[in-house]
């Protein structure tokens, strides 16, 4: 019986689905993290009755066939580049972008990451860096001698040295916008990676060409929503549920047909 495979696909999907709400949930408090989608293709079908074949020598064609479906499977699974809310933290070096655009990370093995997380640090150097010691590009260092750090929403930023007034500008932070940001490779640790489905970064200054602008002292939340996560959950487990009564409908179907005399 078909129907046993069908809800067996059905309930491995269900289970897929709920890993990816699971996955959201976990990360509602992870700075910058966007939340999961999931979306489900049907199999192929079985033609019993193919549709538009001739049903008779005089040319009448079947209008609509008979196809039977074999079931569903997990087709991709979409990361929701939305807005989160920003929180303020009081601390100079934390960055909140408002609009579009991921900050430019330099890793260890030279290759640019992209991230939304704008908690950043001092190395001992001076050089703006991340949780993990890994640099912000362009680099920007920051003399020992600063009295205060301003970054403005145009990404400059200006420090007060020890006995001047007015301000120096150490450097510019700069943005990365992608046409797909879907396509972008999730390495862990908020990391994102370019991928030929991404397409090329387009960089700039904050506030300029669609790129959004930097708010200091402010960090950027997951764009989880708890209450509707909750309610995928739900309809997740409804939907396993409701597979796995047709696995156990169709056993007591088969086990009829065997009690046959």
């Amino acid at each position: 019986m078909r129907s046993l495979y069908i809800g067996a696909t059905g309930m491995l999907a269900q289970e897929q689905n709920v890993e990816v709400i699971s996955n959201n949930i976990a990360n509602m408090n992870t700075t910058g993290f966007k939340r999961r989608r999931t979306e489900f293709h049907d199999l192929l079908y079985q033609n019993l009755r193919r549709v538009g074949s001739a049903s008779s020598d005089s040319g009448t064609i079947v209008p609509t066939g008979v196809q039977l479906g074999l079931g569903v499977k997990l087709a991709a699974v979409y990361r929701i580049h939305g807005q989160g809310n920003l929180t303020a933290t009081d601390n100079v070096l934390d960055l909140a972008i408002q609009g579009k655009g991921f900050f430019q990370i330099l890793m260890p093995s030279g290759e640019t990451s992209y991230t939304r997380d704008g908690t950043f640090q001092l190395s001992s150097d001076g050089t703006i860096v991340t949780h993990d010691g890994y640099e912000l590009q362009p680099g920007i260092t920051i003399p020992t001698n600063a009295t205060d750090v301003t970054v403005n929403a145009s990404g400059e930023v200006l420090v007060k040295l020890a006995g001047q007034t007015s301000s120096q500008n150490v450097g510019r932070i700069q943005l990365a916008m992608f046409a797909n940001p879907a396509g972008l490779q999730s390495v862990g640790d908020n990391y994102l990676l370019e991928t030929t489905a991404s397409g090329n970064p387009t960089t700039g200054n904050p506030g300029t060409d669609g790129m959004g602008t930097l708010l200091q002292g402010f960090l950027e939340t997951s764009n989880v929503n708890a209450v509707e996560e909750v309610g995928n959950l739900i309809s997740a487990q409804r939907a396993y549920e409701m597979n796995s009564k047709v696995i156990s409908t169709s056993d007591e179907m088969m086990g009829t047909i065997t009690q046959l005399r």
